[in-house]
């Protein structure tokens, strides 16, 4: 299968193009692929992201919330630098289809696997790096991360979260989460989720990831709940 306008769109999608494309395929090479030669598997281009992953998503939040201290930094660039979120990332660049790997790997659904998704992200960051510098790496950084640091109060409140106490101890069940339209070409994709509480429809968000838009979502049922008193006396909203 030719795998090249996946990788053209996958270069469009990060806004960098690989000018050496045999780096590209080694970051999309899982070491269980081949004989796994250090010099052909993405590990060392893994560790380099993270480290870049970490200075650049770092540098973001420092500018974005200059009045935060170190600890409440920590904490935001941890809800965001973590495998379930960079496997996220992975997911909406399709990483997944394209990762080179053992057959025994994939069989065992390596394709869908947290944590070589995540790994293959950083080894994308660290590739970007290794090739065309810091400031190439952070704009790609920049691409993906920026929206969810608007998008949050990173560190300090999860609207699922929150949502799912309040629908437990108000209807004693959890919320109903359904994906009602995915709009925009593959690198522009946006996600629109619609929430269900209690029976009745409560909200709608809008994201560039299903996670991002249930998010939205749930902040607004409960808004919605909070608005109607049903929720009041059960727990705040969290602060913006």
């Amino acid at each position: 299968m030719d795998k090249e306008p996946q990788l053209s769109l996958l270069q469009r999608q990060l806004g960098y193009t690989f000018s050496n494309s045999a780096l590209l395929l080694r970051c999309l090479t899982h070491v269980s692929y081949g004989k796994g030669k250090q010099h052909e598997h993405n590990e060392t281009l893994e560790f380099l992201g993270d480290a870049v992953l970490d200075l650049a998503v770092s540098d973001l939040l420092m500018r974005g919330f200059p009045e935060k201290s170190e600890g409440d930094l920590s904490k935001m660039r941890a809800s965001l630098v973590n495998a379930a979120v960079l496997a996220e990332k992975a997911a909406e660049l399709r990483l997944g289809d394209l990762l080179r790997m053992g057959k025994g790997e994939e069989r065992s659904g390596g394709r869908k696997k947290k944590s070589i998704l995540a790994g293959a992200f950083e080894a994308v960051i660290g590739g970007i790096y290794w090739e065309g510098g810091y400031e190439s790496a952070r704009r790609a950084v920049e691409r993906y991360f920026s929206s969810d640091i608007r998008g949050r109060n990173l560190g300090q409140q999860d609207y699922k979260t929150r949502l799912q106490e309040i629908s437990q101890m108000l209807f004693h069940a959890p919320p109903d989460y359904r994906l009602v339209a995915e709009t925009g070409p593959d690198h522009e994709k946006r996600f629109i989720t619609e929430i269900v509480v209690g029976g009745k429809i409560l909200g709608r968000g809008e994201g560039r990831s299903k996670k991002q838009s249930e998010q939205e979502a749930a902040r607004k049922a409960i808004e919605e709940l909070q608005q109607t008193g049903e929720a009041t006396e059960v727990i705040d909203l969290p602060k913006k």
